[in-house]
């Protein structure tokens, strides 16, 4: 004879403790995943003795030299680092997507639990808006603080749309962010048409992005952002890097991380570029050499706001596809004042 059903309460408080233990479980391996890392040197990577020592990229007004031995010796764990996953997504891609997929690939850190809340209900959702499928994804790294990697465990359990590696969340960090990212699309997400990459303190307006890869020629040739152009070289402040490491006084044209857009065909080009090319310690900078190296031009566009507005109206809301630097309140507020009844959210 076939048991009786469980009674729903049974059935209810199972699931609850499933889902809590799935949490601890998530947890744990988080925590053995760091005191690993700092027991053990990182793994090496594969060996680099194939690659040239010196590479020469020319944009047609500068060249540049990169010195493979130069950054192995000012910043090795850049070079060494293999991307390891204690938080995956593997799943995140699987498609097929009519309409075609917008990844929304949004760096975090992991104490910034009240950033991601407010981004996941305002503009960081999945969603089709302007014939495109909208899907968040927040890049993390980690961090010695156990609360905190509790707390990312259990939003990656309640949301599924976390992706961390194991490497310290620092400032030079975020370059690996972006080599980790290309390995990651490469081989998890290549059903992406378009990526937009940005910071956890954006505003982004998902009809203007959308509106704006739609009437842009050949959108899928360009990286699209706010571009700099042969920027000036600091040897100050958290941006500084010594002559000795980087002598000349120029960088590469480079789209500002504050907020920027790759295509598929971009992502392809930029992954095998990371292949061969060294870890720049700026992450915008380090991306500024894979395009270079891509052969992918940049496309400037001031709608991109990665220095903020000089004046908090809603109609630069209205008219931008991200404001950088935006509060959590403010944040709210506009979206609900931009929210409009032909914007079909899932």
């Amino acid at each position: 004879m076939a048991p009786s059903p469980l009674p729903q309460v049974t059935r209810r408080r199972a699931c609850q403790l499933w889902g809590l233990t799935l949490g601890v479980l998530t947890s744990l391996l988080l925590f053995l995943s760091w005191h690993k890392e700092q027991l053990a040197p990182s793994t090496p990577a594969p060996s680099t003795a194939t690659h040239k020592e010196t590479i020469t990229l020319d944009d047609g007004t500068l060249a540049f030299c990169l010195n493979r031995s130069l950054y192995e010796a000012h910043f090795p764990h850049l070079q060494l680092y293999r991307c390891r996953e204690v938080i995956a997504q593997d799943g995140l891609c699987q498609g097929p997507f009519h309409p075609p997929l917008l990844l929304l690939a949004i760096k975090s850190h992991p104490a910034s639990t009240g950033r991601r809340a407010t981004l996941r209900h305002t503009w960081a959702q999945a969603a089709e808006v302007g014939g495109f499928r909208l899907q968040p994804l927040f890049l993390l790294a980690a961090t010695p603080k156990q609360k905190q990697l509790e707390l990312v465990a259990r939003e990656s359990h309640t949301f599924g749309d976390i992706l961390m590696w194991d490497f310290v969340e620092s400032h030079h960090n975020l370059s690996l962010k972006e080599r980790c990212f290309l390995q990651w699309v490469h081989g998890h997400c290549q059903q992406a048409a378009f990526v937009f990459k940005g910071d956890d303190d954006l505003f982004v307006n998902p009809k203007m992005l959308t509106d704006y890869l739609r009437r842009t020629p050949n959108a899928s040739h360009f990286i699209h952002g706010n571009i700099r152009v042969h920027s000036a070289v600091m040897r100050w402040s958290k941006y500084a890097v010594s002559r000795d490491f980087y002598p000349m006084d120029k960088y590469p044209n480079f789209a500002s991380g504050g907020g920027f857009i790759m295509s598929h065909q971009g992502l392809a080009a930029l992954y095998r570029a990371s292949l061969e090319l060294p870890v720049f310690p700026l992450d915008d900078v380090y991306l500024g050499f894979l395009t270079l190296a891509a052969k992918i031009p940049h496309r400037h566009d001031q709608v991109f706001r990665v220095w903020g507005i000089p004046k908090d109206e809603l109609s630069a809301y209205q008219h931008s596809i991200c404001i950088h630097g935006v509060s959590l309140e403010r944040m709210e507020e506009v979206w609900k004042q931009l929210e409009s009844p032909f914007w079909t959210w899932s």
